[in-house]
């Protein structure tokens, strides 16, 4: 068998894979994370118009977000195997501080949201959400 040039940096390249799966689960748990919100808030008996919206608008973030994870991982991945091929490689932060910042804009999001829901009527997402994350002992 003969050697390729990636035979030469296979330990680099496994580390660009894991940071690339590490990326996709991030992507995927951005997205899990707008069909939980949108699936708890409508699973609810009393909502607004305002509140559906809102719900709505955080799902939808989220999972554009993901997708915009998915095409920024996949384009760093081929671009840095190419860069270890070359010797080239350089890190870059501009998809670290733009996920990094989306984040947190979908992080006060939800916290804004968890506040509007906040009110008599609502305090059972809280009790179910807690379930979720086993979490019931704590607030009792």
């Amino acid at each position: 068998m003969e050697k390729t040039i990636d035979s030469n940096y296979i330990q680099q390249h496994l580390a660009n894979e894991r940071t690339y799966l590490a990326w996709i689960r991030t992507a995927l748990a951005m997205v899990g994370i707008g069909f939980l919100i949108v699936n708890i808030h409508f699973s609810l008996n009393e909502t607004s118009a305002a509140a559906d919206q809102f719900a709505q608008m955080i799902g939808i973030f989220s999972v554009v977000l993901g997708l915009i994870i998915i095409v920024f991982a996949t384009y760093s991945y081929l671009v840095k195997k190419k860069q270890i091929n070359e010797q080239t490689f350089q890190p870059s932060n501009r998809v670290v501080w733009l996920v990094s910042i989306f984040t947190i804009i979908i992080s006060i999001l939800f916290f804004l949201y968890f506040l509007y829901i906040k009110r008599p009527g609502y305090s059972q997402i809280f009790y179910e959400l807690c379930i979720c994350v086993n979490c019931v002992e704590s607030i009792s």
